[in-house]
């Protein structure tokens, strides 16, 4: 008879995982299972998971199978770049069947799951963009502790200070969602400290869609005149955290802005990603009309 499931936890050692094998009926006895683990260097190779068994086995055989990975399933999440956090948890809950309600209370505590103090208590910009594989039964809390603890492993593999790694987020997930190439990220990062530098608003619409929470490609007026910190054409500089949760790319160009004097970009091709960067209002406002003559030409994309 096959097993419905036999579970190997994280750090389960060769005697643990013996033991529960024989009261599983998988082998005759631990000490047989033992025997075989040790007598195989491979053996401390076993991987978290979930594996089809089947009963009364040879313990070689058992060892065997819980070393071949087609026998191992295990919940497995891809997070895309760019995602709002509401966005990660939904995607999280599909791919792990944890309840959604589960992220959105442990979100409630921050500092358990590990959030650095100068988030303060918000996990966007912290849901580092990867291939998860978690462990059975492994709960919300955990999940997102994994992820926050990527993200801050991936700014401490940068050399980003604590102190700095906010900010450094924060423009990242701007470089995120407002372009597509590394050199085109880096160029915009060049355009938001021109104009942080002269004191103008960044008006940007993905602030603005963040702060609507609404997806678009343009914002209504209504929506950029919203009092939200996150509206950028009424409030100066960066918003007060990151609105996306950005990848390694956009986390480096944050890091290595282009040189230049650019204070405007658009892109003109929401489907390609290309973009145009000006250095004027008046080349800025020819820009916007290649923009403006794509959407007419693309009905229902803009």
């Amino acid at each position: 008879d096959a097993l419905p499931i036999f579970v190997v936890n994280p750090g389960d050692t060769g005697g643990v995982i013996g033991q529960r094998l024989q009261a599983a009926d998988v082998v005759l006895t631990a000490g047989a299972f033992v025997d075989a683990f040790t007598a195989n260097a491979k053996a401390s190779g076993i991987q978290p998971g979930s594996y089809t068994l089947l009963k009364q086995m040879k313990a070689s055989d058992a060892l065997a199978a819980l070393l071949d990975p087609a026998n191992r399933s295990v919940p497995r999440v891809t997070i895309r770049e760019g995602m709002w956090r509401s966005e990660v948890f939904a995607a999280l809950s599909k791919g792990t069947s944890t309840p959604l309600a589960d992220y959105v209370a442990a979100a409630k505590d921050p500092t358990a799951l590990g959030l650095p103090p100068e988030a303060k208590g918000n996990l966007e910009g912290y849901l580092f963009p990867a291939t998860y594989e978690f462990a059975e039964h492994a709960s919300a809390a955990e999940q997102l502790k994994t992820m926050i603890g990527t993200t801050t492993a991936k700014l401490d593999d940068l050399g980003i200070t604590p102190a700095k790694a906010h900010d450094v987020l924060t423009m990242a997930s701007i470089l995120e969602a407002e372009a597509r190439t590394l050199a085109d990220r880096e160029k915009v990062a060049r355009v938001l400290l021109n104009r942080i530098a002269d004191h103008d608003y960044l008006q940007l619409d993905s602030t603005v869609s963040y702060a609507a929470q609404r997806r678009a490609v343009t914002t209504t007026d209504a929506e950029r005149a919203s009092k939200s910190p996150y509206n950028t054409y009424t409030h100066l500089g960066l918003p007060p955290g990151p609105i996306d949760n950005p990848g390694l790319v956009s986390i480096q160009a944050a890091l290595t802005p282009a040189t230049g004097t650019w204070r405007y970009f658009v892109a003109v091709n929401p489907e390609t990603g290309e973009t145009k960067f000006a250095n004027t209002f008046a080349e800025h406002q020819k820009n916007v009309a290649l923009f403006q003559s794509w959407c007419r030409a693309h009905p229902g994309k803009c």
